[in-house]
């Protein structure tokens, strides 16, 4: 029994030597993540004339960790294209939302496109960048633990809810 004791407590010290206060640095390797951006992903799937684009989205989110390693925020750069839309298009929206493919959700991240920030799609088509844009640390951890749950959409005046979506992939 005494035995017992001793590797108990060998191993009790052994554990608090590793705790999650060591002063090593975690990874700053960034968070990326893409979607392709389909009319026909929105609910419900869009079939006017903004029905006729595609397009894709990239995402890179630069964490903030603590010293143990737990992400405690991060800002988020989005390069979005669209392409194949009408020339009058114009984006008065652009979010990430929680939501699995055919499901609907609220606003998560705002790229700060809005309509007062609108984007217009001359010939039908935009690359635009965003950047710098504040994420807080639950939103950043459920991203990261399940990308698949979120979505990626652009909205127009003609397409409210969104004229194109699609569900968010891990990159790196």
């Amino acid at each position: 029994m005494r035995r017992f004791t001793v590797l108990v407590l060998a191993i009790g010290v052994l554990g608090a030597g590793c705790d999650d206060d060591s002063p090593t640095a975690p990874s700053t390797q960034p968070l990326v993540f893409s979607a392709l951006l389909s009319p026909a992903n929105e609910v419900p799937p869009v079939t006017n004339v903004e029905s006729s684009g595609n397009g894709a989205m990239q995402v890179t989110i630069h964490t903030t960790r603590s010293a143990s390693g737990a992400i405690t925020g991060g800002t988020a750069n989005f390069h979005i294209q669209l392409n194949g839309f009408p020339g009058d298009t114009v984006m008065v929206g652009a979010h990430i939302h929680p939501g699995v493919a055919g499901v609907n959700g609220p606003v998560r991240v705002s790229t700060g496109i809005t309509t007062g920030n609108t984007v217009a799609l001359e010939g039908g088509s935009v690359s635009v960048n965003v950047m710098g844009i504040v994420v807080d640390a639950a939103t950043v951890e459920a991203i990261a633990n399940n990308p698949s749950a979120f979505y990626f959409n652009v909205h127009s005046p003609r397409n409210p809810p969104g004229f194109a979506r699609g569900q968010l992939m891990r990159v790196q």
